[in-house]
């Protein structure tokens, strides 16, 4: 199972994400649950290579 971080937060009835390593793509549900199932949902379809020029976040490391 892979897990994947995400950020969620709460806007009146709704409750609004994006997975962590794709920021610019955001999803929401009228539940946490449903959150969720839709940051699922947006990944598989991220990952999947049918959505182009998905940006993507990652980290540099300066020495």
């Amino acid at each position: 199972m892979e897990k994947k971080k995400y950020v969620y937060w709460q806007d009146g009835d709704m409750w609004l994400g994006y997975l962590e390593e794709y920021p610019d793509y955001k999803t929401q549900g009228e539940s946490l649950e449903e959150l969720k199932e839709n940051l699922k949902d947006i990944y598989q379809e991220l990952t999947s290579g049918k959505i182009p020029c998905v940006r993507k976040l990652d980290e540099l490391e300066i020495v």
